[in-house]
């Protein structure tokens, strides 16, 4: 069994690598049009402000929980936002608690197996690397609809 001598990316890369596709997926929210951001979707699909609230729900508030060891339902839309304007501040607010939460995490905790949601037991990295996964995943659907909307979506390395 091969065993791994070095760390490879420092919690400090990780956050500034998940923030740099916090930051491009704001400019994907922005780049809407308020009233397609609520109504248009593809092929079934949920509107990019469904999306957002998904990512809303688990971004801060998982972070949160894995910091404080507390294991919460997941929630999502407690809160209804109706202008695209209140999901761009809710999406800062949601950045300046992940960075406070993060400075919370020690490095031994990233090897810490948490039930995220009380349904996924894994260790906090791979929780962590799921928050990351799932963003760029919707951040995709994003990109088409506003391709079919006619509109040209940020470039994906502007982070």
């Amino acid at each position: 069994m091969k065993t791994l001598a070095a760390q490879v990316i420092t919690p400090e890369d990780l956050l500034k690598h998940w923030q740099g596709h916090r930051v491009l997926t704001r400019h994907v929210i922005e780049a809407f049009p308020e009233k397609d951001f609520f109504e248009f979707s593809i092929g079934g699909m949920r509107t990019f402000s469904q999306l957002a609230d998904e990512l809303l729900a688990i971004a801060a508030p998982a972070l949160k929980n894995i910091v404080e060891r507390e294991i919460q339902p997941y929630k999502e839309g407690e809160e209804k936002l109706i202008f695209k304007a209140q999901y761009l501040e809710k999406w800062d607010e949601s950045t300046v608690k992940i960075n406070q939460y993060w400075e919370k995490l020690m490095i031994e905790d990233f090897s810490e197996s948490f039930n995220l949601f009380g349904q996924y037991e894994s260790p906090i990295i791979q929780n962590i690397l799921y928050f990351i996964d799932n963003e760029v995943h919707h951040r995709g659907q994003g990109y088409v609809y506003l391709r079919a909307l006619g509109i040209e979506p940020p470039f994906f390395w502007d982070r």
